[in-house]
């Protein structure tokens, strides 16, 4: 029965993932914290690793797309996430080895708030997008720092890095809403690479059930395929529409979290 319930948290947090370009990963943590099957080092494990080979599945699907991924600017931006992704990762690990078991809880309550916090402005910002000046960035230096905190971000808060990808993409690289959910998820499968690597190179891979974590992995795969043809089928302002409920569900989670 567990491995059935993250199955289909899995697979549905990849298909809304794989359309709006949030990755996944930023359902997958509040929801499986709400359920408490398992530790914070855990579900962060369990979320990145769904949330890679989510965001895989949906890169080498997308090459039959007429979206493509911006290469100047989707490489940078990768290459510096990579480096924030293991910055994010080396900080979580920090923080978990000085933490004891009674306060483990506060280290959630933090996730969950600093999440609760970027999910309230993204939505704003989404439903206001039209009134903020776009731009198209150019210098290395901006992409570099973009991307480095686009990393440390998702890695840290184990949600890939989702909203804040899209949010940015949009003002700094004056993307639409289709291709800076491709180009994000560009960024997130890097990010979440090398903070897995990390995590595997420095010995700090969690107690963590097989099963759940097979079962997890396949979901994320097919619902990135479902997701990305999907895709195909919608406009820009229904993805829109979907991101924006999707953001409002987890902000219910995140409070829901905090309080409990």
């Amino acid at each position: 029965m567990i491995a059935i319930i993250h199955y289909f948290i899995g697979f549905t947090a990849s298909v809304i993932g794989a359309i709006s370009g949030i990755g996944g990963g930023i359902i997958i943590k509040p929801v499986l914290d709400t359920f408490g099957f398992f530790n914070i080092a855990t579900i962060n494990f369990l979320s990145g690793c769904t949330v890679l080979c989510m965001s895989a599945a949906s890169i080498i699907k997308s090459r039959s797309s007429e979206v493509s991924i911006d290469l100047k600017i989707g490489r940078p931006l990768a290459a510096s996430g990579v480096v924030g992704g293991v910055a994010g990762k080396f900080l979580f690990n920090l923080l978990i080895k000085n933490t004891t078991e009674e306060s483990i809880n506060n280290v959630m309550i933090i996730q969950s708030a600093v999440l609760l916090l970027l999910t309230v402005g993204v939505l704003i910002f989404t439903v206001n997008k039209k009134k903020f000046r776009q731009h198209s960035f150019k210098s290395p230096a901006i992409i570099s720092v973009t991307g480095l905190m686009l990393g440390l971000t998702g890695a840290f808060l184990g949600i890939g890095g989702g909203p804040i990808n899209l949010m940015v993409l949009y003002v700094f690289f004056s993307m639409d809403s289709k291709t800076s959910a491709l180009n994000s998820l560009f960024i997130i499968f890097f990010s979440q690479l090398a903070s897995l690597i990390f995590t595997i190179a420095g010995g700090n891979i969690p107690e963590i059930n097989v099963l759940v974590l097979a079962v997890m992995i396949t979901g994320g795969i097919s619902g990135a395929i479902t997701g990305s043809a999907i895709t195909k089928k919608l406009s820009n302002n229904q993805v829109d529409r979907l991101f924006i409920i999707v953001l409002i569900l987890i902000i219910i989670i995140s409070i829901k979290n905090i309080a409990l």
